[in-house]
């Protein structure tokens, strides 16, 4: 092969320096010990690559076209030597995130855009599922952190970071029968009405801090609990953050009760298993996470 890692560095200095002397000094080397080493590059090739002048080379167009694959190879290359040494630090090769989908997604998005760019070579893995699935998810191990709400009990096998809060409010769509007779007006009357729920397909709801209604319909998309809300099919504790364009659209309507607030503020929080302490880049986004 004419190239390799060490000639591609030979090759880059010379085209950036114009001597094989300044490209020596640079790399360490003899003028001489460069000068043969282009030449044996252009041998096996079969065609010059520099034009020698009495103190300078010029490039030939041919080294001008081989130019753009050299120095993306020589990128990779530094990436990959950075990459390398931050897997013997602590660094962990992937890390895959579960993430409730009742949550913004716009500050695990921007941390996790910070993140690609100090990491590039880190591979993510974004999951999103409902509370239930999501911590499942984590104590199996199938993710090693868990962006999901604050649960009512501390589980003693997980440890957490508080990087957060969602509003639930509830809400219904204007076309609702209930709504347009006038008969919402306290909390408790959403008793009688259908819920649409965000729940796990297969595993019990835990956290009934917002369950209200005695009948009640679940999916676990929290796309389709807007569009069931907005079918007039039920109400929804919904969040906040995600409905606002609804809202503001006149999809949806931000009931209004007038014996209580209607907001039901939950903290949120990152998650991980003590048994397996976080690597390098999952502690970087937990603490950009929790620092706003």
């Amino acid at each position: 092969m004419s190239f390799s890692t060490d000639t591609i560095q030979l090759f880059l200095a010379v085209l950036d320096s114009g001597s094989f002397s300044a490209a020596a000094r640079q790399l360490g080397k003899v003028p001489s010990a460069v000068s043969m080493a282009i030449g044996n590059i252009e041998a096996e090739l079969g065609y010059p690559l520099f034009e020698r002048g009495s103190r300078e080379v010029r490039a030939t167009d041919r080294a001008r076209a081989l130019e753009p694959h050299a120095r993306l190879i020589a990128e990779q290359l530094g990436l990959l030597q950075v990459h390398a040494l931050e897997l013997s630090c602590g660094l962990e090769s992937s890390l895959s995130i579960a993430v409730v989908p009742d949550l913004d997604p716009a500050p695990l998005l921007a941390a996790i855009s910070r993140l690609g760019q100090r990491y590039p070579l880190l591979d993510i893995e974004l999951l999103s599922a409902p509370q239930e699935d999501a911590l499942h998810l984590l104590d199996s191990g199938r993710v090693g952190l868990c962006l999901a709400f604050a649960e009512l009990q501390v589980d003693p096998q997980r440890s957490f970071q508080h990087v957060g809060s969602e509003s639930l409010v509830a809400t219904l769509s204007p076309e609702h029968p209930a709504l347009r007779a006038g008969r919402i007006r306290d909390l408790e009357d959403l008793v009688d009405l259908r819920q649409i729920l965000v729940h796990s397909r297969d595993l019990p709801l835990r956290d009934t801090r917002s369950l209200i209604g005695t009948a009640h319909w679940r999916t676990d998309s929290l796309d389709l609990a807007i569009a069931m809300v907005e079918a007039g099919l039920g109400w929804g504790d919904l969040p906040a953050s995600r409905i606002a364009p609804a809202i503001a659209a006149g999809r949806l309507v931000q009931l209004t009760f007038g014996n209580t607030r209607n907001e039901l503020q939950l903290p949120v929080h990152a998650l991980w298993r003590k048994r397996q302490p976080l690597g390098k880049a999952a502690r970087t986004l937990v603490d950009w996470l929790a620092a706003g």
